[in-house]
């Protein structure tokens, strides 16, 4: 009798959670859940009906709420096949990356050179813009899956972001066997190559990215910026101005654009747009600076003074922000506080030669050293 009774217990068990499969099966997942629910609440060391419950709430997009759910099913059931995987996916996608990682990579450890893991753990150092940890993983990744452009494109902003420039351009070439047009691509090459300090190559690249696609965004400003870096102000002036025409609201584009005004002494054309830029990100210690430069050449003292002190509470180790403020103060006659600052701004640039000097000195007493098969850096 209680071997029947134990038989048809078990019989009912799998009636039951048969029904709760086709549940789920169905897509009816309200039922389906009060159906695993009622299984956990009869058989509460089983992981499956947890396991599903996890599911579900994924399904559903409730990763937070699925992650418990897994994370019980596994402590009941370690070995479960791809219990661990839908954890990670779980973190993953509920955006817990670093816990992901650690899920991933203990499945990594048992199924090494398994490509889904490898990629998985790349994008999630990538989204904790941990650059230098997701490119060995992006690199293997990217090399067996030599398709996707989003791979590629992840692997070169990751190796921009960690200063590793030649993996940026090799990932650049093989994007552009994936898209020929890539502006983004150049735009990557192209910040490479401005940190390799190869200025005609960046300027090429840049170049090469607005041709591509004049309407992408920062494309127009990031060119502009180069060129303003090298003062080649009419040029970058019609970038800014491109930038501008493709986002009337770039506060950096209208920043620079003014800044460039400033620097061809065309004032009157730099107010407004450092009006604009300061009302929209008071944060910005440039705008004030030269908002403060074109207030004071037309002689209006006291607004200039507010702009240039503004700009020291943003950047304090500003020397020109200094050196701005102790000619403002000798012109009011403030001998005191124009000393005060020509003292800082002569301090700051003391010091910073006195560092330029000891990595001179330094360079001389013991030169970098080089890994052989290396090339120096250009």
């Amino acid at each position: 009798m209680a071997a029947t009774a134990s038989g048809q217990s078990v019989q009912a068990a799998s009636r039951e959670r048969q029904a709760a499969l086709a549940l789920e099966q169905q897509g009816k997942l309200p039922e389906a859940e009060t159906a695993w629910r009622a299984l956990v609440k009869a058989h509460p060391s089983d992981p499956e009906p947890y396991a599903h419950l996890g599911l579900l709430e994924a399904r559903q997009e409730h990763f937070q709420e699925a992650v418990p759910l897994y994370r019980k099913a596994l402590d009941l059931g370690p070995e479960v096949p791809g219990l661990r995987l839908n954890l990670g996916l779980a973190l993953f996608k509920g955006g817990n990356l670093k816990e992901a990682i650690q899920e991933f990579s203990l499945l990594l450890q048992k199924q090494p050179g398994d490509q889904k893991l490898t990629t998985l753990i790349g994008m999630a150092h990538y989204g904790l813009a941990q650059y230098s940890e997701a490119v060995p993983y992006l690199k293997e990744a990217a090399a067996h899956d030599t398709q996707s452009l989003n791979l590629q494109l992840a692997l070169a902003h990751s190796c921009l972001w960690s200063r590793q420039f030649q993996c940026v351009l090799d990932a650049y070439h093989q994007i552009l066997t994936l898209n020929p047009d890539s502006a983004e691509a150049d735009m990557l090459a192209g910040e490479a190559l401005d940190e390799m300090k190869d200025n005609e190559g960046s300027v090429k690249m840049f170049r090469a990215a607005v041709k591509a696609d004049p309407k992408e965004p920062n494309v127009h400003f990031a060119l502009g910026y180069l060129l303003w870096t090298q003062k080649k102000y009419p040029e970058a002036m019609s970038e800014f101005r491109a930038e501008l025409a493709n986002d009337p609201e770039h506060v950096q584009a209208t920043l620079y654009l003014a800044d460039t005004d400033v620097q061809i002494s065309q004032m009157d054309a730099a107010r407004p747009l450092l009006e604009k830029v300061v009302a929209a990100n008071p944060a910005l210690a440039l705008g004030h600076l030269d908002l403060g430069i074109v207030l004071s050449s037309a002689g209006h003292n006291e607004d200039a003074l507010r702009q240039y002190l503004a700009a020291a509470s943003i950047t304090p180790n500003d020397v020109n922000v200094h050196w701005r403020l102790a000619q403002l103060y000798r012109s009011m006659g403030k001998r005191e506080e124009a000393k005060a600052e020509f003292d800082k701004a002569s301090t700051l640039t003391k010091a910073a030669d006195e560092e330029l000097y000891k990595k001179i000195a330094n360079g001389r007493a013991k030169p970098p050293e080089t890994p052989a098969g290396t090339p120096a850096n250009p």
